[in-house]
């Protein structure tokens, strides 16, 4: 299947975990990968990957004791562009794979 958005996709996800900010690359990364993060931070990234509206106000001022406000957007926009890429990969690979299958007549 062609993925016309390839390269913007790519991008993004270079600029997002891989570029300069507040953040080590490493922790955005990880993040992405629903990998190994600071014990405070996995509840609130777990809410974002599963429930993204149930994260409150309680919870961002919550973690603002150590984390600053820019060093927040990054982690948390690194996980939302990596539970991204895992759904747009699954549901890539089911169209892929239905399109394999013989037409039903």
């Amino acid at each position: 299947m062609s993925d016309r958005f390839e390269g913007l996709r790519r991008a993004l996800e270079d600029a997002v975990l891989r570029g300069p900010g507040k953040t080590a690359p490493s922790l955005r990364q990880s993040a992405a990968a629903a990998g190994e993060v600071p014990e405070e931070l996995r509840a609130v990234l777990e809410k974002t990957r599963q429930h993204a509206y149930k994260v409150t106000d309680e919870d961002i001022a919550a973690l603002r004791a150590k984390f600053s406000d820019d060093e927040l957007f990054e982690i948390i926009a690194a996980t939302i562009v990596g539970e991204a890429r895992q759904r747009f990969d699954k549901v890539e690979a089911l169209l892929g794979a239905s399109s394999r299958r013989d037409p039903v007549a």
